[in-house]
């Protein structure tokens, strides 16, 4: 049994082949990194709830050399803000259209389809997710896209979806347990 079997669940090897070849991780936000639900204040202040396990994920990628972004349709400072302090170099918000989006990183970063995994919730996140060689939905996400997603997590969106995926992909590519840095 594998290690990611031990922890999470079984996957097929043509899987873990797919996510040992991975070398951008494209995260939608809201649903994935949060619950996907929104707190709106009095006085117009918005918060979102992130899990420091994810954090952790993904600095422990960042330090195996896999790249990170994130694609929203939402604006957000508590985005920009998360995203900074996880040293996400990519972050593109307000994206009503994140095909475009995934297009400028894969020329930006001259990668293959079959080197990207994409992570979402819903609908929008299918336009990019067949275009990725690892497409993953959350536990919780919309039927139609779990339906279509190479994987569907253990963990719901908020919960530590996005360290499930992480851990897939460090296991795969034999970097676990090689990050010693803080989930902040």
């Amino acid at each position: 049994m594998s290690l990611f079997a031990q922890l999470y669940q079984q996957v097929s090897a043509d899987l873990l082949h797919s996510a040992s070849q991975i070398k951008l991780l494209i995260c939608d936000v809201d649903g994935v990194f949060s619950d996907g639900r929104i707190y709106l204040g009095n006085n117009g202040e918005e918060l979102k709830a992130f899990h420091t396990r994810d954090g952790y994920g993904i600095k422990a990628l960042r330090q195996a050399g896999i790249e990170v972004a994130v694609i929203t349709g939402r604006n957000s400072a508590i985005v920009q803000q998360r995203m900074t302090v996880l040293t996400v170099p990519y972050i593109y918000q307000g994206q009503e259209n994140k095909l475009a989006a995934f297009a400028q990183l894969q020329q930006t970063l001259q990668l293959k389809p079959t080197q990207i995994a994409y992570i979402g919730d819903d609908l929008a996140d299918w336009q990019v997710m067949q275009h990725c060689g690892l497409s993953v939905a959350v536990k919780d996400a919309h039927p139609y896209l779990a339906q279509r997603a190479d994987y569907v997590t253990r963990l719901a969106g908020g919960y530590g979806a996005v360290r499930e995926l992480c851990d897939l992909l460090l296991i795969s590519q034999h970097q676990f347990g090689h990050f010693d840095g803080s989930s902040t």
